[in-house]
């Protein structure tokens, strides 16, 4: 989805489909195929560029056909027909058309028949290849340079090699330079998100050079882009063309800006020491500064004047928010309605309706997303406590957000509502615990269980016996009620108490009354 992205992005340029496939290494049929699904679809490009990658996918490769209402398909018939009528003396398109209108009423408007045969023609005509001309911003070309520059670390005294990102746009040269730790996929990206923000907008193509970190495969003609870059670029709208390997030209330009950074960076702070990398890039951003404020040997003016005046104008602008890393991966919903998220060992919740099924979840640094079928089914806070739960309420069940909910108060409730008996015996039960009130959750839930599978009867007289003895245990309960209260009526002529005999030896008045 994000090279289908890339392809939507350059079809708004203007750029033709030929062209497209060339830049994006696609077969051209491919290209085609995706700009008349996007062509028919009913939202525009930007709603469609807006779209998370699963509902996208949905969209342009499941579900219904790009052309359910059959036109396309009655079109491709008329195509060898109108093609052989185009080739005859004063036959124009719009009269072909205002012909297929008559028989079609139904049919394509006029814009849509040119643009459907324009398609089919533009596919087999062979194009021409031209030295590119750089617009204003177009292209920002970005590298690494070669050497190293370090900084030392205060507490070991070791210096510290870093790497230096370097970045210009075409047509005004206008540089920018930053050290990070390495060429890392997120040291990299972070770079680019630096250069964005201190040009305060967006070139529409930013071409690397074939960096391990940009390119995974390296291939002079099917490269392959790292999905995180991809995901960068069209989270600030626009495309990324490498730099083909072993093609000077393509990236000469950063290439002399690398050789400006040696000059004017790092020959000018060669005997100067740096005790962070945050002070390092600090003594860099300066020189950098300065560099651009320099009048240009062929030109009356410096590169930020030209940046500003023609450049800085044409740049789009930057998103509301910085780009965040986005991972992706395929989940089972387990029967709980939970997934388990192995990276951070943590719980999110699911729709329950979902249980037993895969689905995709795209996380970043701070949030994940749950999709299925091409819907967004869940988001939560990324939580990074191991063994916990993250749980939006909606999705449980009704009998799990019941057991969620348990409480004294709701097991008191639940047994008055069955017997008074059992309401007094599981308050008693709460009132005089030393101990945290769940402990005696899984004996209230055996309690309820035990009265609906035994005689009312009986359990009232076994709920009675427990309130006179002060034993409120599910355990005493449940003994009472499988010995059917035996022995009780004796045990209970035993402890009534005996009158004394009435003689006259017996004092005390009070004992005859």
């Amino acid at each position: 989805m994000n090279k289908i992205k890339q392809l939507i992005r350059l079809h708004i340029d203007g750029y033709s489909n030929r062209a497209i496939a060339a830049a994006l290494e696609m077969n051209k049929e491919t290209v085609n195929r995706y700009v008349l699904r996007a062509t028919a679809d009913e939202l525009e490009f930007e709603a469609l560029l807006s779209l998370d990658d699963p509902v996208l996918e949905h969209r342009m490769t499941g579900g219904s056909p790009s052309y359910p209402d059959k036109r396309f398909e009655e079109f491709k018939v008329l195509l060898p027909y109108l093609e052989k009528e185009m080739n005859r003396k004063h036959v124009t398109l719009k009269l072909l058309w205002e012909e297929y209108k008559s028989t079609h009423p139904d049919g394509y408007s006029l814009t849509q028949f040119r643009f459907h045969f324009n398609q089919h023609v533009l596919a087999r005509k062979p194009t021409t290849l031209v030295r590119d001309t750089y617009i204003a911003g177009e292209k920002l070309f970005i590298d690494f340079t070669g050497d190293l520059i370090g900084y030392v670390e205060p507490t070991t005294n070791n210096t510290i090699k870093v790497q230096t990102f370097v970045a210009c746009l075409a047509v005004s040269d206008y540089g920018f330079a930053m050290c990070v730790p390495s060429q890392k996929c997120e040291d990299f990206i972070h770079a680019i998100i630096c250069c964005l923000r201190s040009l305060g907008g967006v070139p529409r193509i930013i071409v690397p050079d074939n960096l391990k970190s940009a390119v995974i495969k390296t291939d002079p003609y099917e490269p392959t882009l790292n999905n995180v870059l991809e995901d960068m670029a069209n989270h600030y709208g626009c495309s990324v063309l490498p730099a083909r390997p072993y093609h000077a030209r393509d990236k000469s330009l950063v290439e002399g800006h690398v050789q400006l950074v040696y000059s004017r960076v790092y020959a000018e702070l060669r005997n100067d020491v740096f005790y962070s990398l945050e002070e390092l890039n600090r003594a860099v951003a300066e020189k950098m500064l300065a560099h651009n404020r320099k009048r240009m040997q062929r030109l009356p003016y410096s590169r930020e004047e030209q940046f500003l005046a023609v450049e800085k104008p044409a740049l789009r602008p930057l998103p509301p928010t910085d780009f965040e890393i986005r991972s992706k991966t395929e989940l089972k919903v387990g029967m709980s309605g939970f997934i388990f998220f192995g990276r951070d060992k943590h719980y999110y919740s699911v729709p329950h309706t979902y249980i037993s099924q895969t689905v995709k979840v795209i996380y970043t640094r701070t949030l994940v997303k749950i999709y299925s079928e091409g819907e967004s089914i869940a988001t939560h806070t990324r939580d990074y406590t191991m063994g916990r739960y993250s749980i939006i309420e909606e999705h449980l069940a009704s009998h799990s957000r019941a057991y969620r909910d348990r409480s004294p108060d709701y097991y008191i409730k639940r047994g008055e509502n069955a017997m008074a008996e059992m309401g007094k015996l599981i308050r008693n039960m709460f009132e005089t615990a030393k101990v945290p009130p769940e402990t005696f959750y899984k004996s209230c839930d055996g309690l309820i269980h035990l009265a609906k599978n035994t005689d009312p009867v009986l359990f009232k007289q076994a709920c009675e016996t427990a309130l006179k003895y002060r034993i409120y245990k599910y355990s005493f309960i449940k003994q009472l009620v499988k010995s059917k209260c035996e022995g009780l009526e004796e045990n209970n002529a035993r402890d009534k108490p005996v009158m004394p005999p009435t003689h006259k030896n017996v004092r005390g008045k009070e004992q005859f009354k």
